[in-house]
């Protein structure tokens, strides 16, 4: 879509809105918005391939203007038929890490990081080719998000993030209002797995009082944290089966672990489950068959200082915390590449973050100014059989390389929803290959399993990945049999 033709769009939507509702008539004149819109569009990122085709914006929606708790977005509009594709919000997890480092510039964006270079290569199977994108770093203090009430780092949780991103949501939408008749999806991996449900559940509770509903449709969650239970049971015997523990640390976490619902377990357990990452170090969790990162390898590809590297809190069940992962079977030091960009002063001016500076610390991918994660239920599958009641469309898919989030703690968890089976376990095929396998259960929730994919599946398997993602958003399975070209 065109620049002119985008403003059209924009204008038609401000002007039914005038038509009919004298309160946005005076607080939101046409030209209020668009000069918002505008102070917001990245003219061009250095080192961006000129004639991209779309357009994207980035910076700031307030949250909490008492607490000056404001959060950082990026969006990518599509790369044709904006104005009839879908939103789709993506959210990474950690808790802690960020949409735009991971999701955006190392996953599913259209802009890749290139190693050794310094322009940006664009991304074949972005999913900005199917829906318009939003990236938001999320809670406060992750990526360029930030609080001016520094004790507000402390007092994240789930509840207060799902709250935040709720208000994004609605502000954003107001700033944006050309999408608030757009259907909207929720999607993201990881930690996400409480990130996504408890958003989508607050806005379908929401809806049910606000003056002007949220057109939400579905939520996509990618090896995500579900069940604390079924994670670390899964996450033992996945490893187990793909021998990369010895018997004896299985045996220990078997015998003196017992994976109870509240996730809480004795000293002999703990001890075991160290045991378990201590054997873990030379090798990636995340993905287990793709090069683990090496100090050789950041040493000679990048310009970054060593900095700490670190994946998920403990709120995800384990009492470690663990590498930050990088799928890539070439590169498997990108995120240093990420940081790199990300902190350079002409990046941070084209992408309106850090406008201030203020902000006390550089931007890293997953954050150590969250210093303590106040609340986070054993549990979203509550939240997740709720919307599946509520009729959203709810797919879940398993990287099954990953031994952070496995497929075996998956399929453990989803079974917990006590649904029927509509559509037995089959194969699925990208092009003449099997992609995967998947399962459709009563009510609308589907599992896919990608074959040969990391924990970041975008990453590992980028067009088995989109594939998934245009057949979520259509609602169509995915293909029983090859398809030749």
């Amino acid at each position: 879509m065109s620049t002119s033709s985008s403003w059209l769009l924009l204008a038609a939507v401000l002007v039914s809105a005038w038509t009919t509702t004298a309160v946005a008539r005076h607080h939101h004149g046409f030209e209020t918005i668009f000069d918002a819109q505008e102070a917001d569009r990245v003219e061009k990122l250095p080192g961006q391939p000129a004639d991209v085709g779309f357009r994207h914006f980035s910076g700031y929606v307030t949250v909490n203007e008492t607490h000056g708790r404001a959060l950082f977005y990026w969006l990518f509009e599509a790369t044709h038929d904006v104005a009839k594709k879908p939103l789709v919000l993506w959210l990474n997890g950690g808790p802690g890490c960020s949409s735009v480092g991971y999701g955006a510039m190392m996953e599913l964006g259209p802009f890749l990081i290139q190693k050794g270079k310094p322009e940006l290569a664009l991304n074949p199977h972005s999913w900005n080719k199917e829906a318009n994108m939003l990236f938001l770093e999320s809670p406060a203090g992750v990526g360029f998000s930030y609080t001016n009430t520094t004790a507000d780092l402390g007092r994240f949780g789930d509840n207060l993030t799902a709250h935040d991103a709720y208000s994004f949501v609605v502000n954003w939408l107001d700033k944006f209002p050309q999408f608030k008749g757009h259907d909207l999806y929720i999607a993201g991996e990881s930690y996400a797995g409480h990130y996504v449900p408890q958003l989508a559940e607050k806005i379908v509770h929401m809806n049910k009082k606000a003056a002007h509903k949220i057109n939400i449709k579905g939520i996509l969650i990618g090896n995500p944290a579900i069940d604390s239970s079924s994670d670390d049971r899964g996450l033992a015997d996945y490893a187990w089966d793909h021998a990369v523990i010895s018997d004896e640390v299985y045996g220990s976490i078997k015998s003196n672990c017992k994976f109870p619902d509240d996730g809480e377990e004795s000293d002999a357990c703990n001890s075991a489950w160290n045991d378990f990452f201590n054997a873990m170090d030379d090798i990636d969790l995340y993905s287990l068959y793709t090069p683990a990162c090496t100090n050789a390898m950041i040493n000679s590809t990048s310009t970054s200082t060593r900095h700490h590297r670190r994946g998920f809190m403990p709120a995800l069940g384990k009492k470690a915390r663990l590498s930050v992962p990088y799928y890539n079977a070439y590169d498997p030091c990108g995120d240093y590449h990420v940081i790199d960009y990300l902190n350079r002063p002409d990046v941070q001016t084209a992408l309106h973050a850090n406008v201030s500076g203020a902000i006390p610390y550089r931007w890293e991918p997953c954050s150590d100014a969250l210093t303590n994660w106040t609340d986070a239920p054993a549990s979203t599958l509550p939240a997740i059989g709720g919307l599946v009641k509520a009729g959203l469309r709810v797919w879940v898919f398993s990287g099954d390389t990953d031994d952070r989030v496995p497929v075996t703690s998956t399929r453990l968890a989803l079974r917990k929803l006590g649904l029927a089976t509509s559509k037995p376990w089959r194969e699925w095929f990208t092009s003449d290959q099997v992609g995967g396998y998947t399962l459709a259960y009563d009510g609308g929730l589907t599992f896919v399993t990608v074959r040969g994919a990391g924990h970041m599946v975008p990453m590992i398997t980028p067009l088995p990945a989109r594939q998934l993602f245009a057949h979520f958003l259509s609602g169509k399975e995915l293909s029983p049999k090859a398809i030749v070209a």
